[in-house]
């Protein structure tokens, strides 16, 4: 059952309703963030009701403490979590002394826009107080120009003579939404009339404590300022105006801010004041705002997707694009994506391995090749953790974690943690996936080996040798389908482990002297060799289908559609256990291998596997339609791969997991941008570049660019023709539908019809 709660419009998301239902799901919808920093869509002014206030910022986090029993040695010691920060948004506004409240107000005439192609959060509203009607205009923006700078303009008027007070400020009572016990993560360090700094509380764990200052500073006109109400951890400035005769009252509030990842901490305050002074407050609101939405079309030239014919997949797929240029956009290589960006707390916040198998291959196709370099070059940083990870667990090598802000595992679930061990496959692959499409083999050469000579290690050790079945086996795992535990042999982990062992083999025979360098012995390639030779993967002869784990075919087999639809999703109706009992996948598993190694299936084996899988799959993760959506297409099931790219595109937008409210998807939404690129264009970029596109039957076109090897280049698909425009960089060759073309200025071949399956 999906939801939509906001209308349909190409470059913005935009409501006439105030949803007070559906606040928090207001709230994510409506996220800001500009790579450094963000927040949910709160309200300014005051709002009694439920929501969610958050703010969060770049790689500032919190080990928070983890209680587990005796019995689980190897256990993580914390629950790494991103922290919510001050609320800088605090603009409170008085009508003749009474407090503005929209939860308890008559409110007239709402109108709440996330202008996308602007980058900007616009709200418009009408409230009446004691029988007067005031408006109110508020402006938004996170700069991409000044990171540290969040501007906001607020314009009232009112019907008649009004007196107006707007209290300003910088608040640090926050609290997370998972907090213990009520618990405070934040300490006050220092503050005056303008400025505050806290750091984060201390921890037992030897990670460093962050510490934060902001400084706010007004432009206005029509009102005069009159004091503060300022107390500890509330750093506040008074306004005060009247308003009616068609008066406008405007005030500006410029907050910047600094972290002690970038800068001293005994600085921080005058470093935010100097960041106001020599920056910001010689450009008018209207000079910063131009260049917001001038930095953004520039983004929009390069990576949007433009869609003829479907105005909801076209707002789709703008949205996912803009939340994650919004999150992550590769200036810092100390940062990741994190599945909620800056848009929630939940899943603590950090890292996961969605980065490197959906982020990887749309950064790669749609920012310059560093910002993939960056991602890789965060996980050879966290190399020291991987090998705690794995010493915690008795292994040889590297376990790189499924949760982390340091390398260090740091999640709280034992099945997710140290059973999910197939990231350790996702990040040698990202490596892969670099080299693969930009041609540039300098970082295999040198810290990529490091990095795959590490995890091969730990493979060899996970794996144990059968000696009732004389192969090698990989027991106690949990695979990418979160709805199955504790079981043995999932063919998707061991085929990811077999395919680690051949590519870092394969890498050393091109860089011999690296063998040497990191100690690895002919004895040890030998016995990568052996394991690669001799793995098990269950797999059934009758239906000629590779078995999802040793005991799936045991289970209760069905499809989703005998459910009764009342229990989607499973995890919100049904007890774990059921759910653990039952065939319904999470998402994809043995398809993500499928689609990760595709050049390695026959068309048959992928159309036999996604038979067997897809219908018994819920599609409950919001990494799965998308893989659905690519070998969909690629088994000409055109109907059921624009069926699930609306599933990956409008996840959020129409809240089909029903869990939008604590946050956005964030490392999803690359699965979207995938699903056109690589299933309706298909985009294949392992050996040499090559398009095989269809067009959905109710779209009138798409065109996208990428940025392939220098190169940039315009996909364009009508219904009469697939074109491709060099437009800027050297001839190169590319196939579209298996035939070799020499790509110098301009591509134009018939569009071919497929039959839906």
């Amino acid at each position: 059952m999906t939801q939509q709660i906001f209308e349909i419009n190409p470059w913005k998301v935009t409501t006439k309703q105030l949803d007070k239902e559906n606040r928090r799901l207001q709230e994510s919808l409506t996220s800001l963030g500009n790579g450094y920093m963000g927040m949910r869509g709160n309200f300014e002014e005051a709002y009694s009701g439920d929501h969610h206030q958050g703010t969060y910022l770049a790689g500032v986090w919190y080990p928070d403490k983890t209680r587990v029993g005796w019995w689980k040695n190897g256990y993580p010691e914390y629950f790494g979590k991103v922290i919510n920060a001050m609320n800088f948004l605090y603009m409170h506004i008085f009508v003749d002394g009474e407090e503005i409240d929209l939860y308890t107000d008559e409110v007239k005439d709402f109108d709440l826009t996330l202008d996308m192609e602007k980058g900007r959060l616009e709200r418009f509203f009408t409230v009446v107080k004691n029988g007067k009607e005031v408006t109110v205009h508020f402006t938004r923006f996170l700069s991409i120009d000044i990171k540290e700078l969040c501007a906001i303009k607020v314009e009232v008027t009112a019907s008649e003579k009004a007196a107006i007070r707007i209290e300003s400020a910088l608040d640090g009572n926050v609290q997370n939404e998972d907090a213990n016990y009520d618990e405070m993560f934040w300490e006050w360090v220092e503050q005056t009339d303008d400025t505050l700094v806290v750091e984060t509380i201390p921890n037992n764990f030897g990670i460093e404590r962050f510490s934060v200052a902001a400084a706010m500073h007004h432009k206005a006109t029509g009102f005069n300022q009159k004091g503060n109400n300022s107390k500890e951890l509330f750093v506040s400035q008074v306004f005060e105006g009247e308003a009616g005769n068609g008066q406008v009252l405007s005030l500006e509030k410029y907050v910047t801010l600094t972290t002690s990842r970038d800068h001293a901490k005994d600085q921080l305050a005058a470093t935010a004041e100097e960041i106001y002074a020599t920056k910001v407050a010689g450009q008018s609101f209207e000079e910063l705002e131009a260049k917001q939405a001038n930095l953004w079309t520039k983004r929009w030239d390069l990576a949007d997707v433009e869609i003829g014919g479907d105005d909801e997949a076209q707002q789709g797929i703008r949205f996912n694009l803009f939340q994650l240029f919004s999150t992550y956009y590769g200036e810092d290589e100390r940062l990741n994506i994190g599945p909620k960006g800056f848009t929630g707390e939940k899943y603590g916040g950090a890292t996961y391995w969605d980065t490197e198998a959906y982020g990887v291959p749309f950064y790669l196709a749609v920012t310059e090749p560093e910002v993939t370099r960056n991602l890789l070059k965060y996980r050879h940083n966290q190399l020291p953790g991987a090998f705690h990870n794995a010493k915690q667990q008795g292994l040889k090598g590297a376990l790189y974690p499924m949760v982390t802000f340091t390398g260090v595992e740091c999640h709280n679930e034992w099945e997710i943690t140290f059973e999910e061990i197939h990231r350790n496959g996702a990040i040698p692959y990202a490596i892969y996936n670099y080299t693969a499409y930009t041609g540039d083999e300098s970082y295999l050469a040198e810290e990529g080996l490091e990095v795959l000579s590490a995890v091969s290690r730990f493979w060899a050790d996970r794996v144990h040798f059968s000696q009732n079945k004389q192969c090698y086996m990989i027991h106690g795992v949990t695979g990418p389908n979160e709805y199955e535990n504790n079981i043995n042999n999932n063919w998707y982990t061991n085929r990811l482990a077999v395919w680690v062992l051949r590519y870092t083999l394969e890498s050393l025979e091109k860089y011999p002297e690296r063998a040497e360098a990191l100690g690895i012995t002919a004895a040890e390639k030998a016995k990568w060799q052996d394991i690669i030779d001799n793995m098990y993967f269950p797999y059934d002869e009758e239906r000629q289908v590779f078995v999802q784990h040793d005991t799936f075919l045991d289970k209760d087999l069905k499809p989703v559609s005998a459910l009764d639809k009342a229990d989607l999703p499973l995890n919100q109706h049904w007890s774990w256990d059921k759910i653990l009992r039952s065939c319904f996948i999470k998402q994809a598993d043995v398809l993500q291998g499928i689609y990760l190694f595709g050049d390695e299936f026959t068309l048959e084996e992928k159309e036999r596997n996604f038979d067997f899988y897809e219908p018994m799959t819920v599609h409950e993760s919001s990494l799965s339609p998308c893989i659905h959506a690519i070998l969909a297409a690629e088994l000409h099931k055109e109907e059921k791969a624009v069926e699930l790219y609306q599933r990956t595109a409008r996840l959020d937008l129409d809240n089909y997991n029903n869990d939008t409210e604590d946050g956005l998807h964030i490392t999803s939404m690359t699965g979207s941008w995938l699903t056109i690129a690589e299933g309706f264009a298909g985009m294949r970029a392992k050996d040499g570049l090559s398009f095989a596109p269809f067009l959905p039957k109710d779209w009138t076109h798409y065109q996208f660019h990428i940025n392939y090897r220098g190169s940039l280049i315009l996909i364009a698909v009508n219904e009469k023709h697939v074109s491709l425009t060099l437009v800027k960089g050297e001839a190169l060759s590319v196939r579209i539908y298996d035939e070799e073309l020499q790509l110098k200025d301009e591509i134009k071949v018939a569009l071919k019809k497929t039959v839906s399956a």
